[in-house]
């Protein structure tokens, strides 16, 4: 059984496996208040599909109103997103009892979420909860359901450190850029599956409280990731590494839709993230129009620290930069052990003097796939800025209230644009301005994309046959290679199925030829060299 439900079960039995508390009392009661809500549509909430793909939803409204109109506008995509995320909790889990178990687990660990969750969070997500699929009424009730959903990425992330989140941000201010004005870009590289990446929503909300904002993210999500509010200030997270709470708190994506929402300077933001209590490590990227500058408020459940810089720009990848995070072992480790490190060094290559960057040059190192010295280390090695797994990239410019949101695959579609001042102010139709996009990038066209896409679709199947230990043809195993030969993984994968064929000698081959190539983790290369010399030993003993 895998190390983390060992750890939920002993968690359960110690919890008496209660479930989410006065669950129930505040269902009446939302019920009861937003069947007397009357809430209709109006001509100003909308959902629409840019000239390159992406969603574009346009809501305003109290919580309530927010909600269900994000729900009703949204309904096909939100029920095929949420499809999505449990179709892949049976793929993680197979076994049916397991998922009961997990279920049950999460629903005791966010057991206190009506408390951690603010109450008109709680009503836009009891809203959004009425046009939820019944399909999955087995998991809980719909409110419950959508709860869950809105800390499953913080739970996943605390528990297992899933590596669903890798994120690149650069911030560029003063001297960086060609009017001094701040520009932000950044990598959400969170990646759950095909499906669920499938539909980008960009939405536009202006609420009954607070300041009008854009967002990137999914349907389903009330949260912010991505986002920038009408004073031009923005946010993006990034994942972190920390200790494991034994309890939910708030959702940190929640904790930046409500310093986006409410906000408006780099100050009140800090003051605003100080009120919340967390269970994940994360750093939210603050850009200010007011302040013409960014920091990196850096939170985790123990801890809170502000990185910030004097020079005009400023990196963040997947670990703490701050003082008070200097003397801590688990970030520490997490940096040097991970990609993460090898990230922010990359970002320092490609911006490595005062020169004026614009948001064409940020998106083409956003896009960049080499590693450091521009080596070929692979497509979808997770020590490049792109990755090929990004939900997506934005560029902010918070000054003029300009956003750029890249469009599919990954961050290599166009890049919309976006003037957030016309669209707050005169409440037009979300529609992107041609005159500013930011085309495609040319990889998508080149031979070399189209072999990673077919790379991907075999991957799958060498997993299943390590599984099944299956024999393959030797020709699709020799295709397997020539379409990624720089990734470590290609050939850590063929090792692996050799060594389920007990073909020591082409397994150590390649296990030794995946060892020559640039890992991605130091836990990786730990894995390979102890996989590497149980076929030697094999190979040795049968010779």
């Amino acid at each position: 059984m895998p190390k983390y439900l060992v750890f939920l079960g002993i968690l359960l039995l110690f919890s008496g496996c209660r479930s989410v508390r006065h669950l129930k009392q505040e269902t009446t009661a939302f019920k009861k208040a937003f069947d007397s809500s009357k809430v209709h549509l109006t001509a100003q909430d909308r959902l629409s599909q840019s000239p390159h793909g992406n969603w574009q939803l346009q809501v305003q409204g109290n919580p309530f109103e927010l909600g269900y109109k994000r729900g009703v506008l949204t309904k096909d995509l939100y029920q095929f997103q949420e499809k999505a995320f449990f179709q892949q909790v049976e793929t993680f889990i197979p076994k049916p009892g397991r998922q009961r178990f997990l279920i049950k687990f999460l629903k005791w660990y966010l057991r206190d979420i009506l408390e951690d969750i603010p109450l008109p969070y709680r009503q836009e997500i009891f809203g959004l909860s009425r046009v939820a699929n019944q399909d999955f009424d087995w998991v809980g009730s719909k409110y419950e359901r959508a709860l869950l959903l809105h800390g499953a990425h913080d739970i996943g992330h605390a528990l297992q450190d899933l590596m669903l989140v890798g994120c690149s941000s650069v911030a560029l201010w003063d001297q960086y850029t060609e009017d001094g004005q701040l520009l932000i870009g950044r990598n959400f590289d969170f990646y759950i599956n095909a499906d669920f990446a499938k539909h980008k929503l960009v939405e536009f909300v202006k609420p009954a409280e607070g300041y009008q904002y854009a967002a990137v993210s999914w349907p389903g999500m009330i949260g912010v990731v991505s986002g920038m509010n009408e004073k031009g200030l923005s946010i993006s997270i990034n994942a972190s590494k920390s200790n494991i709470p034994l309890k939910g708190k708030t959702p940190i994506s929640l904790v930046s839709r409500s310093i986006l929402q409410h906000a408006q300077n780099i100050e009140e933001a800090i003051a605003l993230a100080k009120t919340f209590d967390v269970f994940i490590a994360e750093s939210l990227l603050i850009g200010s129009a007011q302040d013409n500058r960014a920091v990196s408020i850096e939170i985790s459940p123990k801890n809170f620290d502000v990185y910030e810089v004097g020079n005009g720009i400023l990196f963040c990848t997947n670990h703490f930069q701050s003082t008070n995070y200097s003397k801590d072992k688990r970030n520490n480790a997490h940096r040097l052990e991970t990609h993460s490190q090898y990230r922010l060094e990359k970002l320092h290559e490609l911006f490595p003097k005062a020169k004026p960057y614009n948001q064409i040059e940020v998106a083409q190192h956003l896009r960049d796939i080499s590693g450091l010295q521009g080596k070929d280390i692979g497509l979808g090695n997770e020590k490049s800025l792109n990755q090929l797994m990004a939900h997506h990239a934005v560029i902010f410019k918070p000054g003029s209230l300009h956003m750029w949101v890249s469009n599919s695959p990954y961050q290599l579609g166009a890049f919309d644009a976006y003037d957030l001042k016309a669209i707050f102010e005169q409440q037009q139709a979300a529609e992107p301005d041609a005159k500013l996009t930011i085309p495609a990038d040319s990889l998508i066209h080149s031979p070399l994309f189209q072999n990673y896409r077919h790379f991907k679709q075999l991957k799958p199947q060498i997993e299943r046959a390590i599984q099944t230990k299956k024999e393959l043809p030797n020709d699709l195993c020799h295709n397997f290679e020539q379409l990624n030969p720089n990734l470590w993984l290609t050939h850590s994968l063929l090792g692996d199925y050799y060594y389920s064929q007990k073909d020591w000698e082409k397994a150590l081959h390649y296990y030794e030829i995946a060892g020559s190539k640039e890992i991605s983790s130091d836990k990786n290369r730990k894995n390979l060299d102890k996989k590497r010399l149980k076929a030697k030993k094999k190979y040795d003993s049968s010779h």
